[in-house]
């Protein structure tokens, strides 16, 4: 196979020739809106701030679960060392925003830099950090073997590779084994992960759990809270979120069959993708269901069937209306969205069958019986009503899921101790407690 031909310096050439072609990427993304116009310079290596002065950690992560998931590890670091800056890195415009509205001082965040030897360079040459910590699964060989070869020690935490990914870097030995044994740590979510980081040749690899699974409860602003929770009032309420195509028609299907037991019954629908608000508004209504849209700062009337959340960052807010959430992403083939961010604000959870992003996780919710388990608009319907009909389990529900949710943390402590021993080094022996058993 022509993947076990792969290696490092072919793969280099390789993205050296595809420039035209990364460049005519990249501009197609920033047309759809993709790439951010006036930071595009990052995403080519170009620095967007200064180097802050003094010891610097970056932290790389893709996207915005990843990059939200990081926040509690970097609050424990700039705790434990407050002369540590700390540098994160993203791939997208929504993380990008979300960060900029979060992060602490002493965090700044940038645009990863395309996979490219030229951008790559000139990314670690301004920053020059002390330390590189990856999450998660984005491996980008330009990237990690460029900041091996400057002598940067590197950790993968909350490292997790599905077995279809593992297949696809074993074909490639001669690139994949220099790329993850240039980690002089791993913490994988799972065995099964640690497993296959292991069989590609990582060395130092333990089980730590998801950081994730340590996230604070999510932020809302209080002002909107309040206004919305007047404008509610006592109507029965559900939410509905991180929803994909095809679920939202199922939660049409399931909230034109609760009103006809709830008459009254808001349902509150927080899509994956805020942006398709406009087709899922007019599906809704295609029903007769009459849809407020929170972008359009609409109001709730009591003529309201469906508040539509089609903004980025609310889920906070979202989880602290209702005391019943249907988590999207699992019942169409998406493997399910976090459902522990409900948990931790007292809901009662109802979920697909799809929910291998956060197997951990659902095992535990449905393990303490805080999760319902449904496989369609019918059985999503029941559910819902079953818990809008006994105030008594929807709150012993709740009360089980925010039990689990906290009894899951940990994974942030262990990435803080494998990050401390390479800033603070002292001997083999402490890092052996953290990767060790």
């Amino acid at each position: 196979m022509i993947e076990a031909l792969i290696t490092p310096r072919s793969y280099r050439c390789a993205s050296v020739l595809a420039t035209p072609v990364v460049h005519a990427w990249l501009a197609h993304r920033r047309r759809r809106g993709k790439e951010d116009g006036d930071r595009f310079g990052e995403r080519l290596g170009k620095p967007g701030l200064p180097r802050p002065d003094g010891r610097l950690v970056w932290m790389h992560a893709v996207s915005v679960g990843e990059s939200l998931s990081l926040l509690p590890l970097v609050e424990r670091l700039r705790e434990a060392l407050p002369d540590v800056h700390v540098l994160i890195t993203s791939g997208t415009v929504t993380s990008a925003r979300l960060l900029r509205e979060r992060i602490p001082d002493g965090v700044c965040h940038q645009f990863a830099p395309v996979d490219r030897p030229g951008a790559v360079r000139r990314f670690i040459q301004h920053w020059r950090p002390e330390l590189a910590v990856w999450v998660e699964s984005e491996l980008w060989p330009n990237l990690i073997l460029e900041t091996a070869g400057r002598d940067i020690p590197m950790l993968l935490v909350n490292a997790r590779m599905s077995a279809r990914s593992a297949e696809r870097w074993r074909r490639a030995p001669h690139l994949s084994r220099p790329m993850v044994a240039a980690f002089t740590g791993v913490l994988a979510q799972t065995e099964a992960d640690a497993a296959r980081f292991r069989a590609l040749g990582a060395r130092n690899v333990a089980v730590r759990g998801n950081l994730k699974n340590d996230a604070p409860p999510l932020p809302a602003d209080a002002r909107d809270l309040a206004a919305l929770k007047r404008a509610i009032g006592g109507r029965p309420c559900w939410v509905a979120t991180s929803t994909h195509e095809g679920e939202e028609e199922a939660v049409g299907e399931v909230v034109c069959a609760l009103r006809r037991t709830f008459p009254d019954l808001l349902t509150i629908l927080a899509p994956r993708h805020p942006e398709r608000g406009a087709a899922v508004t007019e599906m809704l209504e295609r029903r007769d269901l009459v849809t407020a849209r929170h972008s359009a700062n609409d109001t709730i009337t009591s003529a309201t069937a469906v508040f539509l959340i089609d903004t980025l960052g609310e889920l906070g807010l979202v989880y602290r209306l209702a005391d019943i959430a249907f988590v999207g992403g699992s019942l169409a083939p998406h493997g399910g969205h976090n459902p522990l961010e409900p948990a931790r604000l007292d809901c009662a959870l109802v979920a697909g069958p799809y929910t291998e992003n956060f197997a951990e996780a659902y095992a535990a919710l449905e393990d303490a019986g805080a999760l319902d388990r449904v496989g369609g608009a019918d059985a999503l319907a029941g559910a819902v009503c079953a818990l809008l009909e006994d105030e008594s389990a929807q709150s012993t529900r709740a009360t089980a899921a925010r039990e689990a949710a906290a009894a899951l943390g940990g994974a942030a402590e262990a990435a803080l101790g494998l990050i401390r021993d390479h800033l603070e080094p002292s001997g083999d022996d402490a890092r052996a407690g953290v990767l060790g058993g």
